[in-house]
């Protein structure tokens, strides 16, 4: 299904930290703006020192975690990937088309799979930029897309893409119209003021006239949502798991799995919970701090918020963006905006 829309909003800028190159190499140039161990640091243990506590997702995707996380969407429950990659499939040369001579600049490109279907219909696309937070996994995923598309110029920049940040000073993304493609749902992962804050951010990134593809998971019943998140092998417990192992192995903490169980809960307001729950009272350390647990208590690892199709266009358009076209499976689960910066 393809709906055309038309909005207006009010663009708002935001200040860019600079990037350096880390490791260029054939057809693949790497920049590595990583955050360092120190911020991972600072974060989990403000996020353990609060009343609920809470860890950001985006540390959920170390090597192992990337990896998990592509075990997840290739499940019978996790209706997601399979869903958004037939609405890329059937809208491919749609897509390709409104791509036009742009750059294509992909947030969160975990396996770099999608892309390809846009790739497959566009074969002259020419340069292709890619931003995750995990470095290997980034640089791996980069690497065996250039091997397929020989004719093609990988920029692959390791960071926290929902963070302000510019793009490197490379003579190919010069006066470049730059298209923006965040497939997934990962845009649900955030808070509504925080996905405001990163639309507004995408928006200076891609600057006036550039465009935005972003799929975007809407509402329907816990009994599809629940078990798309809390799978029965168990798969998505190990990667939620894993960010436990995470903080261990690269912060010296000693939280013991076994310990605690997972959980994924709808909660009516529109979101999935995702949870870390405490089996009994305990205390786990971090360098010096303590941190204790009560028997039942969540430590938060993810929410993945649902929307309607007029609520995300509200919310795009708040961030500067116009909407402009929505694509849909015909049982309406999943959507995929194209949206235009104003």
């Amino acid at each position: 299904m393809t709906t055309t829309v038309n909005d207006t909003s009010t663009l708002h800028l935001s200040n860019s930290p600079n990037i350096s190159e880390f490791s260029p190499e054939q057809n693949v140039k790497l920049y590595n703006f990583h955050p360092p161990v120190d911020d991972f640091r600072a974060e989990v243990i403000q996020g353990l020192s609060k009343s609920q506590k809470t860890i950001s997702p985006k540390f959920l995707y170390d090597k192992k975690g990337a990896e998990l996380f592509d075990a997840i969407c290739k499940l019978d429950e996790y209706y997601i990937t399979r869903t958004e990659m037939a609405i890329l499939q059937t809208y491919a040369r749609e897509i390709a088309q409104l791509i036009g001579d742009g750059v294509l600049v992909e947030f969160g490109s975990g396996s770099s799979q999608k892309v390809r279907i846009i790739l497959d219909a566009k074969p002259r696309l020419r340069t292709y930029i890619a931003l995750d937070i995990s470095h290997q996994h980034l640089y791996e995923s980069c690497t065996n897309l250039v091997e397929d598309y020989p004719q093609l110029e990988a920029i692959a920049i390791c960071a926290d893409y929902t963070q302000p940040l510019q793009l490197p000073d490379i003579p190919s993304l010069h006066n470049k119209y730059k298209v923006g493609f965040f497939p997934g749902s990962s845009i649900g992962n955030l808070e509504p003021k925080a996905s405001l804050k990163f639309l507004k951010n995408i928006a200076n990134l891609l600057q006036c006239n550039g465009s935005f593809i972003v799929g975007v998971d809407l509402k329907k019943s816990k009994e599809i949502l629940e078990p798309a998140y809390d799978d029965s092998e168990g798969v998505s417990a190990a990667f939620a798991l894993n960010l436990l192992t995470r903080i261990n192995r690269e912060l010296g903490a000693d939280f013991d799995q076994k310990n605690f169980a997972y959980q994924a809960v709808y909660n009516p307001i529109g979101r999935i919970e995702m949870s870390l729950v405490s089996l009994r009272e305990q205390i786990v350390h971090i360098d010096d701090t303590k941190f204790k647990f009560e028997k039942g208590e969540k430590l938060c690892t993810e929410h993945s918020y649902k929307y309607t199709i007029t609520e995300f266009q509200a919310l795009a358009a708040q961030a500067g963006f116009k909407p402009q076209c929505v694509w849909t499976d015909p049982e309406e689960l999943f959507s995929l905006h194209y949206l235009k910066v104003i």
